[in-house]
């Protein structure tokens, strides 16, 4: 391997190199600094005149007589079973004082997007124990679902909650949870660990940290190195695994920071035209594989700028992934947890999940009801503002009523509080009862008379 003293040029996070070899895309760099001092890096452009090199640990103290070598390998995570209940650095490194994982194989982390023909189709119901995600936006096993957040809001809570109870129902299956968490504080970090011990699902995840004050370079790596030990544990091992990225945001602006080094064109709100197709690579890696046993199914989490549903990051997910799961603001300030918002929430998948073989028969009358009842109160709010409930007619007053319940009944849960499809669908038919029997306009005859009567 040829040594090079040719950097002409250091901007940001990339230092760029001149007459080199061909070198290849992806390849990982040793640097060597006059000091003595290794940094690493890998290869993010390449041409004839110059490459374009990312460096992991930072540019300081790079000079021109820095050392350069290309290894001609691209970036590995060293993989076995041992990986489950550690916590890893955003470069897959040992990060809880535990010894050095020993490889069964070493995996290249830039993976693949699941090959449409060898897609199954999803079909398996996860609980998550939460009502607002089980019964109006049921997550299905290989879903990509992303939540969408406000910065404030507790979606970190909520996450880990997913982690600790989310299940399939009747059968006692390999489950594991990657967490991977993109330029978090040292305070965010210290809870996970601490959720994730005193509550013992540390025992069959795996996390990766990248922190605040890591270098920005290894948050593009972090959810990579995550998908990677993912597909090994689902593909490999047959389990059934969850990811669970958080905060897609601090990736995405980490992808603009480096195109800004690049000195590329940038696209909408200064974020990189490629953006899209960056995200795609890493959502694209969920699914269920013909012919395999195992699954990979993801929760992004993604902190909307001014809670801005229209900002380009939450609005290239919606249009990527199957779905979003969305926080409200006003949900929270009333001390409502989780503040799910289930009006603009959405699962694609949910109607391949429920029904008799998989929740219950009535699951999605029960929703689409529950859903048309609440969005008519939610409206009828406005209407009190402006003349008082006074004015209402009794049948408006029901809506009204049953929205309130709604919220303070169906949606607010405890933090450790873990609910069954039938729990939350039995309550769902108690909230119906508000409503006389001839609004339930959504519900067959059938299941009226079965469950209706029953609550009456």
């Amino acid at each position: 391997m040829k040594e090079y003293k040719t950097i002409t040029r250091v901007a940001g996070p990339l230092i760029f190199v001149e007459k080199t070899e061909p070198i290849g895309y992806a390849d990982i760099v040793k640097i060597a600094l006059p000091n003595g001092e290794i940094k690493n890096g890998q290869v993010l452009d390449t041409s004839d005149d110059i490459v374009v090199v990312q460096v992991f640990e930072g540019t300081a103290g790079i000079d021109i007589d820095t050392r350069v070598k290309f290894l001609g390998d691209t970036l590995k995570l060293s993989v076995s079973n041992d990986m489950l209940g550690r916590v890893l650095s955003g470069s897959g490194k040992p990060i809880d004082g535990g010894p050095e994982i020993i490889p069964e194989k070493k995996l290249d982390i830039i993976g693949a997007a699941i090959n449409p023909f060898a897609r199954a189709s999803p079909h398996d119901f996860i609980q998550t124990g939460l009502s607002t995600i089980d019964a109006m936006n049921t997550l299905v096993r290989g879903q990509k679902l992303p939540l969408f957040s406000g910065s404030g809001l507790p979606h970190n809570e909520i996450a880990l909650q997913i982690a600790r109870q989310a299940k399939v129902v009747g059968r006692q299956e390999n489950f594991v949870v990657i967490f991977a968490a993109m330029g978090i504080t040292n305070e965010e970090a210290q809870y996970f660990i601490n959720d994730f011990q005193q509550t013992g699902a540390i025992e069959r995840s795996v996390v990766f940290l990248n922190l605040a004050n890591d270098p920005a370079v290894e948050r593009l790596v972090t959810p990579r190195m995550a998908l990677t030990c993912a597909e090994y544990f689902a593909f490999e091992h047959d389990a059934h695994v969850l990811v669970i990225l958080t905060d897609i945001t601090n990736y995405c602006e980490s992808l603009r920071e480096i195109g800004a080094a690049r000195e590329e064109i940038p696209g909408r709100r200064g974020y990189p035209g490629y953006m899209y197709t960056d995200l795609a690579t890493i959502y694209e890696r969920a699914g269920v594989i013909k012919g395999k046993k195992g699954s990979i199914t993801q929760i992004p989490i993604l902190t909307m700028v001014g809670d801005d549903i229209t900002h380009p990051i939450p609005d290239l997910t919606g249009y990527i992934t199957e779905g979003q799961i969305v926080l409200l603001r006003e949900l929270h300030r009333k001390g409502i947890y989780p503040c799910i918002d289930v009006l603009p929430s959405l699962s694609r998948l949910m109607n391949l999940g429920i029904g008799p073989t998989r929740t219950r028969e009535d699951h999605k009358q029960v929703s689409d009801q529950l859903y048309a009842a609440y969005a008519e109160g939610r409206d009828l709010r406005g209407l009190v503002a402006i003349v008082g409930e006074e004015a209402l007619s009794e049948r408006d007053k029901k809506f009204l009523k049953l929205a309130a319940e709604f919220e303070d009944k169906f949606v607010r849960q405890r933090r450790d509080e873990e609910r069954s499809i039938a729990e939350t669908l039995d309550l769902g038919w108690k909230l119906l009862g508000l409503l006389p029997e001839s609004e339930l306009t959504r519900i067959s005859p059938e299941l009226r008379k079965k469950y209706y009567k029953e609550i009456k």
